[in-house]
């Protein structure tokens, strides 16, 4: 185990989770692909804190975002094997019967980062408080134009148009957070302010954003702040604003804190980036599982939220007063990927 993992983990967890659990004990761990650097090191950090409890482990993933058949099936899997407790990153809500046949077998089900609409098909989530996350990069942009702010022009890039928990949350959480009204926080685009230029569709992924940025650039060439769902699909606005000649022209916020995200923050591609921990959602869920399968203790949320929240931090090196942050000398030693 790698020694930013084990100071990631905690002296205290891992000592508890070496004496907590059976060597019979088995825990899964299924995500929604294996490619993506946050799920590699959600794996890396369950398998440590497994390795460390002395639990059986297993690993499962979907081929890419939205394929629900092969975390049914990997869910049945650990059912059939006599898991302990489920982790899972959820590809869509269609997984929720399995997880609730699952949790009447007794198993513990712990949804990584994205809640199911279901509350009945997990017993809890550990994740980023996402709203928190895009209320951190809405405060730091708004802060960063000042006066500017008031007549800011806004590209909002999304995952998808389906309303999917962590997009609405990130989304609504930055316009909140730049000072835009949003009547409505569980859908995207309700606010009406003229600032917002339009929201697009990213995917997620450079490409999606490139030509999301697009769209919008040519709806508006003076585009001043780009909002986006996470850093690669900032590299694709960034790659579009350039191809305009327009790379100097708008501040882009993100959110994950991944290595190379970090890395753009250092380099002024990225303005500012909120960081979240998805080693540290996974080890927690180990122990979350350890303690389950000791004496049926179960996890419970943070106080004041509906979730188990795995921190958030705001890396920029351009901080501004009244918004908390981290530099991206700390964002490095704490990014993924």
């Amino acid at each position: 185990m790698s020694m930013k993992i084990k100071a990631l983990l905690g002296s205290a967890a891992l000592a508890f989770m070496a004496t907590g659990a059976s060597a019979a004990d088995l825990a899964c761990l299924i995500t929604k692909n294996n490619t993506n650097p946050f799920f590699v090191k959600m794996k890396e950090g369950a398998e440590a804190a497994a390795t460390a409890a002395g639990l059986d482990f297993q690993a499962y993933a979907g081929e890419k975002d939205g394929d629900a058949a092969p975390q049914i099936t990997a869910i049945e899997n650990c059912v059939a094997a006599g898991a302990k407790g489920i982790l899972i990153t959820p590809s869509n809500d269609s997984v929720g019967p399995a997880l609730k046949d699952a949790r009447a077998a007794g198993i513990l089900v712990i949804a990584l980062d994205t809640p199911l609409a279901d509350a009945e098909a997990q017993d809890i989530t550990f994740a980023t408080d996402n709203f928190e996350a895009g209320l951190l990069i809405g405060k730091w942009a708004a802060a960063t134009l000042g006066e500017g702010a008031a007549t800011a022009k806004i590209a909002m890039l999304d995952i998808n148009k389906d309303n999917i928990s962590v997009d609405v949350a990130r989304d609504t959480g930055f316009l909140v957070g730049f000072g835009i009204e949003v009547p409505d926080l569980t859908v995207m685009g309700s606010e009406t302010d003229p600032r917002v230029i339009g929201h697009e569709s990213s995917d997620a992924n450079p490409e999606g954003g490139l030509r999301a940025m697009e769209t919008l650039l040519a709806k508006d060439p003076d585009i001043n702040v780009v909002y986006t769902i996470n850093e690669p699909a900032a590299e694709g606005a960034y790659q579009a604003l350039k191809n305009a000649g327009k790379e100097g022209q708008a501040i882009i916020v993100s959110v994950d804190g991944g290595c190379p995200g970090v890395a753009s923050v250092k380099s002024g591609v990225i303005g500012a980036t909120s960081q979240q921990y998805p080693l540290l959602m996974a080890s927690k869920g180990i122990e979350a599982i350890v303690a389950f399968a000791k004496d049926g203790t179960k996890p419970t949320v943070t106080e004041g939220l509906s979730f188990y929240n795995t921190g958030v931090n705001l890396v920029t090196d351009k901080p501004v007063d009244g918004v908390p942050s981290i530099d991206t000398t700390k964002g490095t030693e704490l990014c993924w990927g």
